[in-house]
């Protein structure tokens, strides 16, 4: 969980360098489609950004500036697949994470999402670009970090013995079974006639015991009593 963590502050700190160069981004998008002749449709897709930049870039800015933008996408789709090996999945994380991938799909159509408050990446834009051209690709990046910081705080409410490790998938279990359970286990799956016998060996034994010290007590209790036996004399006639 906390390398899950660490990946989702790093994306976000590239997306704060990214969101300081908007304008920068948006001139390299106008750029590249006016190069594509493709003025008319708005930017809707992660794949019609990538086509811009391969085919219809000019110069090293809007070549750079756009491959962040790409990057960022990249590491957000890599992100939401690492995020399904952390937890077997409930009805809310399950929802979340589908709708990243979706949003993060190369040709899923963008152009009707809206990042809002407290972003305010479509504030920056004119009505027209905001309206037409522009407003959802700026949205995509806002819109699924907080799908992700979602994903954690519902996953961080769960028991954590849910959660699975992110290296092997296997489930972490908080609670270690003792050392003599599998001696345990061994005696409880004996058939009845085993504990019967062993039942009755242990009563034998106590009875016997209880004999030898009842006959050992009662001796005693002669020797002590006072009542001496006297020296043996052989029969007939004593003086």
């Amino acid at each position: 969980m906390n390398e899950v963590k660490e990946a989702l502050r790093n994306i976000e700190q590239n997306y704060k360098l990214f969101l300081q160069q908007q304008f920068t981004f948006i001139g390299a998008l106008q750029r590249t489609r006016e190069n594509a002749h493709d003025v008319i449709r708005p930017v809707a897709s992660i794949s019609q950004v990538q086509s811009y930049m391969d085919h219809h870039c000019n110069n090293s800015t809007d070549r750079r500036i756009l491959n962040m933008f790409l990057n960022i996408c990249n590491d957000l789709s890599k992100l939401c697949h690492k995020l399904e090996t952390v937890h077997p999945g409930n009805n809310t994380t399950n929802g979340i994470l589908e709708r990243c991938k979706l949003l993060l799909s190369h040709n899923n159509n963008l152009s009707a999402i809206r990042a809002k408050y407290p972003h305010d990446v479509v504030n920056h834009l004119s009505c027209d670009e905001a309206k037409n051209h522009y407003g959802g690709v700026v949205s995509l990046i806002p819109i699924v970090l907080d799908c992700m910081k979602e994903w954690v705080t519902h996953i961080e409410k769960l028991p954590r013995h849910m959660l699975y490790n992110v290296s092997g998938g296997s489930a972490v279990s908080e609670k270690r079974a003792p050392q003599d359970a599998p001696a345990r286990a061994a005696i409880s799956q004996a058939p009845p006639s085993v504990h019967l016998k062993a039942q009755t060996s242990n009563d034998n034994v106590q009875v016997q015991g209880s004999k030898q010290v009842r006959k050992k007590n009662l001796n005693d209790t002669e020797n002590h009593s006072g009542r001496r036996k006297g020296p043996w004399k052989p029969p007939g006639r004593h003086a």
